[in-house]
């Protein structure tokens, strides 16, 4: 079984002063609602952080049914595809699994059944990547850990922070919009970013 690995250490600046990874959505912390959502097909949780962030998302992970550990970003700020790659070297380091799933924080509409698509679909490869639309979801997607942790750190030292960097090194595959359908619901994808994604994503989780 894969692990997870969950990204929190954005500075959600669209957000507002708080910390939306805690933030209470319908009464649970978001990441604890993704955390939630992953417990039935990975066996080990690994989240990436900022040091300022882990006592308060701790709380929220207490009693968690499997492993949590924590991936704490050496230099924050470094942006989404340098926090997968700190995620994974977590996982490489702290758990058996050799894939991860990696969610983005603000995704508590996750839904398993892509997640195991996106598992079986990454089976001999570096990363199964889905592309349910014109974009790339790669904060929602599956990777080889050690592979693509170094793969992150490469296109870090040449300077390239691009998002699908790390992929150009590695043998990854697409996921497409009718395979996805066919495996669960594209609200996978919704993410909240701001205060009135946030309501509405409490309206339609209350």
């Amino acid at each position: 079984m894969p692990a997870g690995a969950i990204l929190a250490g954005g500075r959600s600046t669209r957000f507002g002063d708080a910390d939306k990874a805690v933030a209470e959505l319908a009464g649970t912390p978001m990441i604890r609602r993704v955390a939630d959502r992953l417990s039935g097909v990975v066996d080990a949780l690994v989240v990436n952080c900022r040091r300022d962030q882990r006592a308060a998302i701790e709380t929220a992970l207490a009693d968690y049914p499997h492993p949590v550990t924590y991936a704490v970003d050496p230099d924050p700020d470094e942006g989404p595809m340098a926090g997968i790659g700190t995620a994974m070297r977590g996982v490489a380091r702290d758990t058996s699994a050799d894939y991860a799933f990696v969610a983005a924080c603000d995704m508590p509409f996750l839904d398993p059944g892509i997640v195991d698509l996106l598992v079986e679909r990454a089976a001999g490869h570096d990363a199964a990547v889905p592309r349910p639309g014109e974009w790339y979801e790669t904060t929602h997607a599956v990777y080889r850990a050690d592979a693509m942790a170094d793969a992150c750190d490469a296109a870090l030292d040449r300077g390239d922070s691009k998002i699908l960097a790390p992929l150009e090194a590695l043998d990854w595959v697409v996921v497409d919009e009718a395979a996805l359908r066919d495996a669960g619901s594209l609200e996978t994808f919704r993410n909240v970013n701001t205060r009135e994604e946030f309501e509405r994503a409490a309206a339609d989780l209350g």
